[in-house]
């Protein structure tokens, strides 16, 4: 039988269902703390028993969102998958939550993702953590010759600019015909298989050339 919530527990649903329901109806318009505090029928005074700012609430919208991908990043990490496959996964599995997201109700997650560039800030700690856990994956594909000359947090870097495409919402939304399982598993490949020091040597940049 399920632990009873408290009346913080209680409160901090009512306003965070009532935040979503707004933002589905409205859009990523600025609601206030008092129109937020009305619309779930409390005072406005009483809503900083349970969201001491605007900021904290926000932070805790984030978290609802992204909750869902940090589960599966973790679940990746822990499996015990060929480091191809959870390399594959870590990113698949949350571009198939995002494009559903898109499919279900593109208004809403358009207003999600205007939220999320209003609120930079907050975001930017779950694509760290998203960095964190692919670290831990390169880690572990170095171990099996993967990423020669590479360090961890060069071919972080290097994978994140190639798979850009299906792991920012802002990108996967403009683009989302164009995108596919298919495609990013030849780009999963194509990764492992190329992404070492000795294919581009550091500092050589190739000559470029204007053709009139």
């Amino acid at each position: 039988m399920p632990r009873p919530q408290t009346d913080i527990d209680a409160g901090r649903k009512l306003l965070l269902e009532t935040m979503e329901s707004l933002i589905q109806e409205r859009g990523a318009i600025d609601i206030s703390m008092t129109e937020l505090a009305t619309q779930a029928g409390m005072s406005p005074s009483n809503i900083y028993r349970f969201f001491e700012s605007k900021e904290v609430l926000f932070e805790a919208v984030a978290e609802g969102w992204f909750a869902d991908k940090v589960k599966i990043m973790e679940e990746v990490v822990a499996s015990d998958m060929p480091v191809r496959d959870k390399l594959y996964n870590f990113f698949a599995r949350r571009f198939l939550r995002l494009r559903a997201g898109i499919i279900k109700d593109p208004e809403l997650f358009r207003s999600h993702c205007e939220l999320g560039n209003r609120y930079f800030e907050v975001v930017k700690s779950y694509f760290d953590l998203g960095d964190h856990y692919l670290a831990l994956i390169v880690a572990e594909a170095m171990e099996e010759g993967y990423f020669t000359g590479l360090s961890i947090d060069e071919a972080v870097s290097l994978i994140n600019q190639m798979v850009t495409s299906y792991c920012s919402p802002n990108v996967i939304q403009m683009i989302l015909s164009k995108l596919s399982e298919e495609k990013l598993g030849i780009i999963i490949d194509t990764i492992l298989a190329g992404l070492k020091r000795e294919a581009a040597p550091k500092g050589i940049v190739p000559e470029m050339r204007v053709v009139s």
